[in-house]
């Protein structure tokens, strides 16, 4: 369902059966990962989070985990010029 670089593919499933026997397939809540800091970078104007994700990850997709690292509730919060954000190490 997820790709395997995705922050949901490791996420356990679980199954929900409504009254009339029906079953549906979901993901349990993700609970944000916390990882040691590999280094601090400051926003630019020109910044963009799958560019950076693309710089220290090698992959754009994996911007969800700038937004780990900093806690994001809106990724657009974190580029803010000035701003400094935190880059995690990859968990494996």
């Amino acid at each position: 369902m997820f790709s395997a670089t995705s922050r949901y593919a490791s996420v356990a499933d679980a199954t929900y059966q409504d009254a009339s026997g029906r079953q549906f397939l979901y993901k349990l809540l993700r609970l944000t990962p916390t990882a040691p800091t590999l280094l601090v970078h400051t926003v630019v104007q020109q910044d963009r989070l799958d560019l950076l994700a693309a710089t220290f990850y090698s992959d754009p997709e994996q911007f969800w985990r700038i937004c780990d690292a900093n806690v994001a509730m809106r990724p657009d919060d974190l580029l803010q010029v000035g701003f400094q954000l935190q880059i995690a190490l990859v968990q494996r």
